[in-house]
Formats: structure tokens, C-alpha cells, sequence
């Protein structure tokens, strides 16, 4: 039986065969350990991150959720900032769930299209 990792690294492996970022539409990747989120704009033609934002600098104490909501409006600020208001969303193997889906509905309140 397939342990979790192995399971969402499964996952993550079907998703990017399908998904992949331009300069015109970067791909919005997600990472969250037990603590943090981290989310980074990538252009694979490239291979070069044109935005990123993470929840590490983040001083007040909240929520892992409202964590995630603002730093989906911080990353929408600094692609809009950027340029780019067209993204394709890439979970990276995490279901759309929890703190996935408040970073994903956050930017796209912020102005990013998926």
C-alpha cells in the first residue's frame, strides 16, 4: 500500500504531465509543509519563477486558513504588479481542499484568472 507522500507525488506526477506555464499564463504552484504555505508563479518554457509569496514573513498570529488566504492576495498583488493576470493552477498532488482551495479562491479575488 502507498504511503501518503507516495500517493500525492502520484498525483503531483499526473497533474504536471497535463499542466504547464508560459510567459503569457505561468503555472501557480502550491507547497504547504505543516506550518507554512508557499506559492511561486513559473514560467517552464523559461524555467524561471516570476512571482512567489509565502507565508514565512507573516508576524501575526493566525490561522493556517487565513494564512493562505493572504498569501493568495499577496501573490495576486505581486502578478498583477508583474504583469499576468492569467495563470493556470497547479495544486502539486494536495487535494483542492483546506488551505489549497483559500490561497486559490484568495488570488483569484485579488484578479487572477485560472
Amino acid at each position: 500500500m502507498a504511503t501518503k507522500i507516495e500517493r500525492r507525488l502520484k498525483i503531483k506526477r499526473r497533474i504536471r504531465g497535463k499542466v504547464s506555464g508560459s510567459a503569457a499564463r505561468p503555472r501557480m504552484t502550491v507547497f504547504r509543509s505543516n506550518k507554512q504555505i508557499y506559492v511561486q508563479l513559473i514560467n517552464d518554457l523559461e524555467g524561471k519563477t516570476l512571482a512567489a509569496a509565502s507565508s514565512l514573513g507573516m508576524t501575526e498570529k493566525c490561522p493556517k486558513k487565513e494564512q493562505a488566504a493572504k498569501v493568495g492576495e499577496l501573490v495576486a498583488k505581486k502578478a498583477l504588479e508583474a504583469g499576468i493576470s492569467e495563470v493556470v493552477f497547479d495544486r502539486n498532488g494536495y487535494l483542492y481542499h483546506g488551505r489549497v482551495k483559500e490561497l486559490a479562491d484568495a488570488a483569484r479575488k485579488g484578479g487572477l484568472k485560472f
